[in-house]
C-alpha cells in the first residue's frame, strides 16, 4: 500500500511558513541544492545528516510548500514547486536562491584558510626558537 504525501494546496502556501521553514541552514542547503541540480532522489542528502532528521527536514519543507515530493516505488523524490511559488510570490525563489549561494560562498572561504593552514608544509611553519650559546656551554660543562 502507498501512502500518499499530504502537500499544501498552492493558494494555501504562506510566506510565514516559507520563512520558517528556511531558518534552518540544512534547508537552505537542500533548497539550494534542487534549485541547482532539479528533482532528487531523497537519499542524495544523506551527506548532510542522519535519516531521521533528514526526514524531519523534508517534512518541514514539504509542509511549508516549497517543495513537492513524489513516491516511486521505495524511493522519494523531492523538487522545488517553482510554478506554484512563482504564482504565489514572484521572484521570492530566485532571492532564497541567491541568498544560499552567497551564504555557502561565505562559509567556504571562512574555512579555506583553516584548512590551508593545516595543510601547510613543515619549512613554512614558524621555526623553534634556538637557545642562547651560554645555556649550550654551560650545559656541555
Amino acid at each position: 500500500m502507498v501512502r500518499e504525501l499530504d502537500h499544501p494546496p498552492a493558494e494555501q502556501i504562506g510566506l510565514s511558513g516559507i520563512y520558517d521553514a528556511l531558518s534552518d541552514p540544512v534547508r537552505r542547503e537542500m533548497v539550494l541544492a534542487l534549485a541547482e541540480m532539479g528533482e532528487q532522489n531523497c537519499s542524495s542528502f544523506l551527506g548532510l545528516g542522519s535519516k531521521t532528521n533528514l526526514s524531519y527536514h523534508f517534512a518541514r519543507l514539504r509542509g511549508s510548500g516549497l517543495t513537492l515530493t513524489r513516491m516511486e516505488g521505495t524511493s522519494r523524490y523531492m523538487q522545488l514547486r517553482r510554478d506554484d511559488l512563482a504564482a504565489r510570490f514572484p521572484g521570492l525563489l530566485d532571492a532564497v536562491v541567491a541568498a544560499a549561494r552567497e551564504e555557502k560562498r561565505v562559509k567556504a572561504e571562512a574555512v579555506m584558510p583553516v584548512a590551508a593552514a593545516k595543510k601547510r608544509p613543515a619549512a613554512a611553519k614558524k621555526p623553534a626558537a634556538k637557545k642562547p650559546a651560554a645555556k649550550k656551554a654551560a650545559r656541555r660543562a
